[in-house]
């Protein structure tokens, strides 16, 4: 990571009840990682929570159709993992007892209510019925009811062979859900084996069996989640799940830990080549570099950038081709790494580390920095996966154990503030047993002991030292200007007076129960408005406590990043459908004395603006729609124009492009699209209230095929003539503003991020 800053909290108790709200927030706002040190004790009034039971993975396995399968030993209302959790319910949905209960205290009252509503309109479930509702208040996008047999107390034989096809019917239903909700993981508890009597190992091997029947029988195309985790909270149900597992035929390939057990040499055997550290799963394994299929492969490169030294290098570039090499060598540098595209690779990108030998006199400084900052960067641009080689154990002259001890330093220093699970790998040559076996004994070590960091120059270990912190945030990001950004929007809450107003045009996406939240919210001293006005949406909140305000402002910004967020994946499958690709998107900073950096920094010269940063951005899916809409339109070229947007949605637009909600001008003069200008002075002009610190435009390629005079009020182009069924393909305003109404009709190209100087007002 690039940047941090710490803002001390001394003064505002009430945060800690808000820290998951807060980090998920500037998490989708800024891209910036919370840590939260001192919050708990005395710093607060508030009760000690006991903390959570800790996850813990049990086992893994990988079916012949790609789907993952794990057992896991945690606790199911604070399970982060999965995109859904399972709850054992009733067939009434009353949650008064069990997991039921467990899952509807955690996620808030809105978990029951939303179960009350369904059995009032649809009335009771069925035995091997599930139904899919919100997750309120936990850390999931999803909760699935699902409907077991109900067996009486020690149940005979028959009753239980009679109650098994209930059992899987609940789970195949369960797995029809996943796929209707386009969900990617999902976390299954051991259903009717509690409070419904079912005998555990029976239900076990039920459970497991049909999931992998499930997925080895579904015809191609049908959408797969990644992973289904088996979670449960107590040994006994662990144990069974996990022996049930074990005992089962699998026909995928071995994961990672059996690969390694079933290794001849005395080095890889065992089953403790696994280890959990908070959101972390570190794995050790034999296997080729260049054979991974994580999001991220590090590359321990030659400082000449020549990738045809060394072994991994070699080793990777061979695999991806030549394209990597010339990539490299333009390609800007950040403190330690160089981010490359993939290519041929099965990854999604290189990131290329630059470690030096042994002997010079830094080089653990920046061996311990290099692995850190490969870390924060996979889990800034929400990577899940990044594989490792054994970097420094070849040329650099670092020993095995001195190799193994740095980077597993590096990883338990990083665990405790991952913001979501990621899955580490320390992937080592087949051959090197020596080496495994080095590797493997640091991670014992790991488990036996609490990690403590080696080396006191490392940044994590210097900055982190909870026991001796006054209460504070430390916000940890990928740029000095998202942090700067993040740090700007919570000071702002924190000191603001008795007014606060947020201005997101998501609000228009708000449904009744977002609005019945923000009714239930409209008191105890708290005033609620909500405001439209000339294509802007604001949200008003006004309350003459301090905490009541704070609270208020989270709970909102909360509800609008969630809005947001499930905009956001809507509209990635619809992408992903439409093109037939894959909708993942790329932004690579341009050096600074390249060509590409110099023509976007000449047209700001004139400006009051100095041009800090500028990104190159690529989404295939985005091309492919692009062109499709370019062909529909006959035309052969496009336009070069600029759109003025606010941080919060810089990743939105690379990911899934325009749309009207990420950049309304100050007045929709010419309709209600998306607005494009085809210089800077107007893009200021049009966008003059954007009075940030820094200030983010986006360079386009726009279609603006045959355009009319716009005006204000239109949702689309008037028709050409008077063929009604012939429109116009946009409208045009001012001396250089053109409007669109459909985001594929613009491609973007470049976010070139400035600063200015002067008084900056918060837009929230």
């Amino acid at each position: 990571m690039e940047d941090k800053v710490e803002i001390p909290l001394q003064e505002f108790p009430f945060v800690q009840r808000y820290t998951k709200e807060l980090s998920d927030i500037i998490y989708t706002k800024f891209g910036c990682l919370v840590l939260f040190e001192g919050v708990d004790g005395d710093f607060s009034s508030t009760k000690h929570r006991r903390a959570p039971l800790k996850p813990e993975k049990r086992f893994e396995q990988t079916l012949r159709s790609g789907v993952k399968v794990s057992v896991w030993k945690a606790d199911l209302s604070c399970f982060k993992e999965a995109d859904a959790v399972v709850n054992a319910a009733n067939t009434s949905l009353s949650h008064g007892g069990g997991l039921a209960q467990a899952l509807s205290d955690a996620g808030g009252p809105k978990i029951q209510q939303e179960s009350r509503d369904h059995i009032d309109k649809y009335g009771p479930l069925k035995t091997g019925d599930a139904v899919v509702m919100s997750a309120g208040l936990l850390p999931c996008k999803k909760i699935i009811h699902a409907v077991g047999p109900d067996l009486p107390i020690k149940p005979s034989t028959y009753q239980v062979d009679k109650a098994k096809p209930y059992l899987k019917k609940a789970i195949e239903n369960i797995l029809k859900k996943v796929a209707e909700e386009h969900l990617s993981s999902v976390a299954i508890p051991a259903i009717s084996s509690g409070l419904f009597n079912y005998p555990l190992s029976d239900c076990a091997q039920t459970i497991v069996s049909t999931v992998k029947d499930y997925y080895d029988n579904q015809s191609h195309g049908k959408h797969r989640p990644k992973e289904v985790f088996f979670v449960n909270n107590d040994e006994p149900t662990v144990s069974e799940m996990e022996h049930a597992c074990r005992k089962i035929p699998w026909s995928g390939p071995p994961s990672y830990s059996q690969a390694a057990a079933h290794n001849t040499r005395s080095a890889t055997k065992g089953s403790d080549t696994t280890v959990q550290i908070g959101q972390v799963t570190l794995t050790l394994k034999m296997d080729l570099i260049q054979d991974q299929r994580t999001d991220v492969i590090v590359n321990t490169a030659s400082e000449k950038r020549e990738l045809s030294i060394g072994a991994v290098s070699k080793a990777l570039l061979n695999k991806a081709g030549d394209e990597m090499q010339k990539e490299i060598k333009w390609a800007n540098k950040n403190k330690h790494i160089v981010s490359t595209k993939a290519y041929k690779l099965k990854c999604r990108e290189v990131y290329h580390t630059f470690c030096v030998e042994k002997s010079r006199t830094d080089s653990q400084q920046i061996f311990y920095e290099s692995i850190t900052e490969c870390l924060w960067t996979a889990a800034s641009s929400r990577y899940e996966s990044i594989s490792f080689p054994a970097i420094g154990t070849g040329n650099l002259g670092f020993s095995e154990s001195e190799a193994a001890s740095i980077m597993l330093n590096a990883v338990t220093q990083f665990a405790p503030y991952c913001p979501k699970s990621l899955a580490v790998y320390f992937v080592i040559y087949p051959s090197d047993h020596k080496v495994f076996q080095a590797f493997k004994d640091q991670m014992k070590n790991t488990q036996q002991q609490s990690p403590k960091p080696n080396y006191e120059h490392a940044v994590q270990s210097r900055n982190f030292s909870p026991s001796r912190r006054e209460p504070r945030i430390i916000l940890q990001g990928p740029s000095r200007e998202s942090v700067r950004e993040a740090e700007k929007w919570l000071k702002d809450l924190f000191y603001s007076s008795k007014k606060i107003i947020i201005y997101n045009n998501f609000i228009l996406h708000f449904g009744n129960k977002d609005f019945n939240l923000l009714s239930r919210w409209n008191k105890d001293g708290v005033s609620i408005e909500e405001i439209l006005s000339q294509g802007h949406a604001c949200i008003v909140i006004n309350s003459k406590s301090e905490e009541n305000l704070f609270s208020t402002v989270v709970n909102v910004e909360a509800l609008l990043c969630q809005v947001q967020n499930d905009f956001v994946s809507e509209e990635e499958r619809e992408l992903e459908l439409h093109s037939c690709s894959k909708g993942h998107s790329r932004r690579q900073q341009v050096d600074h004395g390249s060509k590409e950096f110099s023509e976007r920094y000449s047209a700001f010269r004139d400006q009051p603006l100095r041009v800090v940063k500028v990104e190159r951005v690529e989404n295939r899916a985005l091309e492919v729609m692009f062109n499709m809409k370019k062909d529909q339109m006959s035309l052969s070229t496009s336009q070069t124009m600029f759109q003025c947007i606010s941080a919060q949605f810089c990743d939105m637009i690379c990911k899934i492009g325009f749309h009207a909600e990420c950049a309304p001008p100050e007045d929709t003069f010419y309709g209600e699209g998306i607005y494009f200008t085809n210089s800077i002075q107007e893009a200021l002009d049009l966008w003059k209230s954007r009075m940030e610190e820094y200030v983010y435009f986006v360079e386009a390629q726009v279609l603006t095929g045959k355009p009319t005079k716009g005006k204000q009020g239109m949702i689309l182009p008037p028709p050409v003539g008077t063929d009604s069924d012939k429109l116009y393909d946009s409208v045009y305003g001012g001396s250089g503003t053109a409007v669109i109404f459909s985001g594929y009709q613009a491609l973007p190209k470049y976010i070139i991020t400035c600063k200015r100087s002067g008084n900056f007002s918060s837009r929230f």
